[in-house]
């Protein structure tokens, strides 16, 4: 509001038009920060840092994909794209039907197995290189290090007895497919 003059004694009640000119950038310290953004913030770096670190050439993306057949992960992320449009279909190639979703579904059991085998190795080497459970913790995105020690003990316990892994399915039918 504009400062009200001697011989108007009423307010003007038009609103300044210049804006603030120094806007605060910096967040408001007495708000503490949001767990989520830093979250997506952590996976997008790290996103970036492996891709350009260990991914930068086509013979480096290729190297942790099997040649010839496709993983579980990545047929399901392909049915995936599909169906959502994020991918079009070659001409000539079938629309995704519903044996072709059913299909997808069946393979996230061994999809999630992988992952969970490949946590627990990933965590193995940490722990190998003498990272801390506090360390691992925030790596995870999990609040507290006993937090990740129980995660990292029931995956270990999982993927070593096989239970909800399926990836001795998922071997038997990489092999013989590749041999095909």
């Amino acid at each position: 509001m504009s400062p009200i003059s001697p011989t108007d004694p009423s307010p003007d009640p038009s609103p300044d038009p210049s804006p603030d000119p120094s806007p605060d950038p910096s967040p408001d310290p007495f708000t503490p920060p949001s767990a989520d953004e830093a979250r997506a913030e952590r996976v997008y770096t790290s996103l970036f840092r492996i891709a350009e670190r260990h991914a930068a050439t086509d013979d480096q993306r290729r190297r942790q994909v099997h040649p010839y057949v496709l993983g579980p992960h990545e047929a399901i992320r392909l049915v995936s794209f599909l169906l959502s449009g994020a991918a079009l279909p070659d001409d000539g190639e079938p629309d995704v039907d519903r044996a072709d979703i059913t299909a997808a579904l069946s393979l996230v059991p061994l999809a999630r197995g992988e992952m969970d085998e490949l946590e627990v190795g990933l965590l193995d080497m940490a722990r190998g290189r003498g990272m801390t459970w506090p360390e691992i913790a925030f790596g995870l995105g999990l609040q507290t290090p006993q937090a990740a020690r129980q995660r990292y003990e029931r995956l270990a316990g999982r993927t070593r007895t096989g239970t909800d892994t399926g990836t001795d399915t998922a071997a038997a039918a990489t092999a013989a497919a590749a041999h095909e």
